[in-house]
C-alpha cells in the first residue's frame, strides 16, 4: 500500500505535459483498485481470491503503463522541442525513474512463485516455478552463519524489500546482479525496465544537465 501511494504521489507531481489524462483520473482509478485489496488484507497478505489477484495485477499494470507513457512523452519533448527549464526536467526524470523502480518491484513481488500470498501460505513443494533465483536459494552449503539464513535451512522467502532491491539494481546496473531471472516473462520485464532506466539516465538526465549549464 505504501509503495503504491508513493507511486501515485510521484505521478501527481509530474508536469502537465507528461500526463495523457486529467491529473487526478489515473491516481483516482489506482486508489479505487487499491481499496478492496486493503480491505481484504488490512494488515498482512494472508488471503487471496481470483478477483483480488486480478485487481492486484491490474493495479500494477496501470501504474507501469502510465509511467512508461510519461517516459515516452518526456523523451519525445526532449528530442523534438527545445526545453529551457532544466531543473524541472531533472525533477521529472527522477520521478519517472523512482516510479519505474517501485512499479517493477511490485510487479516482481506480485508474479514470483504465485504472488505474496502463495509464497507465505502454500507449502514450498506446492509453489509454482520460481521467476527468480535469490542468493539465499543456493546458500545452504555455505559457511554456517550464511547457511543459517538460506531458503533450505530457515525456510526463507523473499519479501517486497527483496524485490525492490532487485528493481533498484536492475535500474542502476541495467542488468541482473546477485538475483538471476529464470522465467521468460521476468527476463522480458527486466529488459523493458533496463531500457527505460537507460533512456532516463543517458538521454533525459544528460540533456537536463546540459540545459542547466
Amino acid at each position: 500500500m505504501v509503495a503504491t501511494l508513493v507511486a501515485v504521489a510521484l505521478y501527481l507531481g509530474l508536469p502537465q505535459n507528461l500526463l495523457f489524462a486529467p491529473r487526478f483520473v489515473l491516481p483516482g482509478l489506482e486508489l479505487l483498485l487499491l481499496v478492496p485489496l486493503v480491505v481484504l488484507n488490512p494488515r498482512r497478505m494472508t488471503r487471496q481470491t481470483r478477483a483480488s489477484r486480478i485487481l492486484s495485477l491490474a493495479l500494477v499494470g496501470l501504474i507501469a503503463a502510465s509511467n512508461l507513457f510519461a517516459l515516452g512523452l518526456l523523451v519525445h519533448d526532449l528530442v523534438s522541442v527545445g526545453v529551457k527549464n532544466g531543473s524541472s526536467l531533472l525533477v521529472a526524470a527522477l520521478q519517472v525513474w523512482l516510479t519505474n523502480v517501485i512499479v517493477f518491484g511490485l510487479a516482481y513481488w506480485e508474479l514470483d512463485r504465485g504472488g505474496p500470498v502463495s509464497r507465505t501460505q502454500v507449502p514450498r513443494e506446492e509453489l509454482p516455478m520460481a521467476d527468480f533465483r535469490f542468493s539465499q536459494d543456493e546458500n545452504d552449503d555455505a559457511v554456517q552463519e550464511v547457511a543459517d539464513g538460506s531458503s533450505t535451512t530457515a525456510d526463507w522467502v523473499p519479501t517486497l524489500t527483496d524485490y525492490l532491491y532487485v528493481s533498484v539494481t536492475n535500474s542502476t546496473a541495467f542488468s541482473p546482479t546477485d538475483t538471476m531471472p529464470l522465467s521468460t516473462r521476468v527476463k522480458l520485464m527486466m529488459s523493458v525496465q533496463s531500457v527505460a532506466a537507460l533512456l532516463t539516465s543517458l538521454l533525459v538526465i544528460a540533456r537536463a544537465v546540459s540545459i542547466l549549464h
